[in-house]
């Protein structure tokens, strides 16, 4: 049993304790607001380049190399096909908090663990399923597979 005198002092520090694990919470919240959205501005600068690489990789998946009159023809649907993704692609590498690797993977034109996850949740995203529904997808060997193919 608390004694009466020791009462104020004690509810004083409950509510010091909860002011304490508020501001910490609080704290969390926007340390990690502020790192995830830290490098946009740079994901923002890099989305054209992206946006024409996507186009490129599209055109060149769909026509091939020895089509010229096909390949004039998919600039336009490509570009519209790429204008989204590299959106998507920007805003999933933002939310995931781990953009410096994403962009570090991209300047050195690997593709990590982190561009994995990237891409597989803008996918499941332009598909309409949920986040983390395409996380068992083996993505890294479907890309070796089929990635060099030519219709």
């Amino acid at each position: 049993m608390v004694r009466r005198s020791a009462w104020p002092l004690l509810a004083l520090t409950t509510v010091l304790q909860a002011a304490l694990v508020q501001a910490v919470l609080i704290q969390t919240v926007l340390i990690r607001g502020a790192q995830a959205s830290l490098l946009r501005p740079l994901l923002d600068l890099m989305r054209p380049q992206l946006e024409g690489r996507l186009s490129q990789a599209c055109v060149r998946q769909l026509a091939g190399s020895n089509d010229a009159d096909l390949a004039a023809r998919l600039q336009a649907p490509c570009q519209a096909i790429a204008a989204p993704i590299s959106r998507c692609l920007v805003e999933e590498t933002d939310r995931s908090g781990r953009s410096l690797s994403v962009i570090s993977d991209l300047l050195a034109g690997r593709f990590g663990d982190d561009s994995e996850r990237v891409v597989k949740r803008c996918l499941a995203r332009q598909l309409g399923l949920e986040a983390g529904s395409l996380d068992p997808l083996p993505l890294r060997e479907l890309l070796l597979r089929y990635g060099a193919a030519r219709p």
